[in-house]
Formats: structure tokens, C-alpha cells, sequence
């Protein structure tokens, strides 16, 4: 089972740092380059919701002689021109395979949140696409298929350009089983391979507190009103995007 950790540069996502491990404060928020090291692993996993944390990320992994596999996560509509209450948004995340790769991320984020508000389309990927530098991986939640599961969402997705993997979890929720049978079923329809894989926030289940009350800060809005016993977050119903979730399933 892979280990896919979230940084805190993506706000309101994690509460997971890049920090030195060997310059950890006690009782402050953890490293993930320290729960890789403590647990043996000789390679990181990192999918945030934009680049910034890159050069953090890369520096410290050389630091420690620890592998990097980078991705970015994305939304994209079915459409290449914006639609009025576009209902085939959903997210894909691209990982560089290499410094060559690096680069072409950067250049489809910049394309993007620089031409296209945030919201880009198959044509802006295939424009940059490159099999040798870039891994098209299909996330768990958030992806057309848990979309059109649940939503009733419109999204159609053109994979024609690339050899994507279809990431598979299971955090204990309602959705999980149903939505797994749908990615083996697309998969197996379709030749793709699948990755079994867990989405990490936070280090231990007893974190979960403390993950609700900065998502409740970093989504604070006017008018809107939440507490740790009703935060409001669709989806938010297990404690098991946890490092210590993925230790004692791997």
C-alpha cells in the first residue's frame, strides 16, 4: 500500500510539515521526512494541491538521501471552453518522473492557474504531455468516477494520451466499497493498472482533533458557523487518513 502524504502547503489540507527531522520541535506539528525515516522507508510520496513546497521538499529529501516522487494535484473540466455550472469538474494529479519532468508540471499548473482560473482541460495536459517525464495518476476521491458515482456528475474523461494508474483506498467510509468495485471495474473494462494506496494527513488517529480545528481556520467565511462537533466537511467521516492507519495495514 502506498503511503501518499499531503503537506501544509496545501492550506487546510494536512497538518503534515517538510521540516528537518533532526530540528523537530517536541510536541509540535510532525515531518513527514521524519515518520519516513522513523518507519524505514527510503522514498516520499508528495501530492499537494500546488507546487510551492517543491524546492522544500526536494532540498530536504537530497539532505537526507531520501527519494522524492512529486505530484500535483489538479482540476480539470471535461470541456476545453468554461461552462456555465460546468458539472464535469473532478481532479487528476501529475507526478514528474524527473527534472525534465519537474519542469513540464510547472508549466501545466502555470497554464492552469495563470490562463484558466485554476480550472484546465485535457488539451492544456496533451499540449505538455510527455509518457518519459510525467505519470498521470487517477486519485481515489475527487476523480470523474467518484463524481459521476455520487454526484450524478458529467465528467468524461480523455485518458487517450497517456497510461494512467487509478489509485484504490479504503479509510473506513460509507463510499469506499462501492467506489472501489467502480475503479476495478473501469480499469479491467479499459486495461489501466491500479495502486492500493492511503491518503495521509496527520500521524496518528488521536490527531484528528487537531486536523478539524485548522481546517475550521483555514476555511473560516462569513455567516458560516463551525465547531469540532459539526465542522461541516463533506467526507470528513474517518479518522483513518493517518500514518498510523497505513503502519498497521501495509
Amino acid at each position: 500500500m502506498l503511503p501518499v502524504f499531503k503537506s501544509h502547503y496545501s492550506i487546510g489540507k494536512s497538518i503534515l510539515t517538510l521540516s528537518d527531522p533532526n530540528k523537530d520541535p517536541e510536541g509540535g506539528s510532525d515531518s513527514i521526512f521524519k515518520l519516513c525515516m522513523d518507519a524505514g522507508l527510503d522514498r516520499v510520496i508528495l501530492v499537494d494541491d500546488a507546487p510551492t513546497g517543491f524546492l522544500e521538499a526536494r532540498k530536504r529529501s537530497f539532505d537526507l538521501n531520501i527519494n522524492l516522487i512529486f505530484g500535483v494535484r489538479l482540476k480539470l473540466s471535461s470541456f476545453n471552453e468554461p461552462q456555465e455550472d460546468d458539472k464535469s469538474i473532478h481532479k487528476v494529479i501529475v507526478f514528474a518522473k524527473n527534472d525534465d519532468g519537474c519542469n513540464l508540471l510547472n508549466k501545466i499548473y502555470s497554464s492552469f492557474f495563470c490562463d484558466h482560473d485554476g480550472v484546465g482541460n485535457y488539451s492544456i495536459l496533451k499540449k505538455f504531455w510527455s509518457e518519459d517525464n510525467l505519470l498521470l495518476a487517477v486519485p481515489f476521491y475527487d476523480s470523474f468516477l467518484y463524481y459521476n458515482s455520487f454526484y450524478f456528475a458529467n465528467c468524461v474523461p480523455d485518458l487517450s494520451f497517456c497510461n494512467p494508474v487509478f489509485l484504490i483506498e479504503d479509510n473506513n467510509l460509507p463510499t469506499d466499497l462501492i467506489l472501489s468495485k467502480s475503479v476495478n471495474d473501469y480499469c479491467k473494462d479499459n486495461s489501466f493498472k491500479t495502486e492500493l494506496a492511503k491518503s495521509i494527513y496527520y500521524n496518528r488517529r488521536s490527531d484528528i482533533e487537531a486536523f478539524q480545528t485548522y481546517k475550521c481556520i483555514c476555511n473560516r467565511s462569513f455567516g458560516r458557523k463551525q465547531s469540532l462537533s459539526n465542522p461541516g466537511f463533506d467526507g470528513l467521516g474517518s479518522r483513518e487518513f493517518c500514518f498510523e492507519s497505513w503502519e498497521e495495514n501495509k
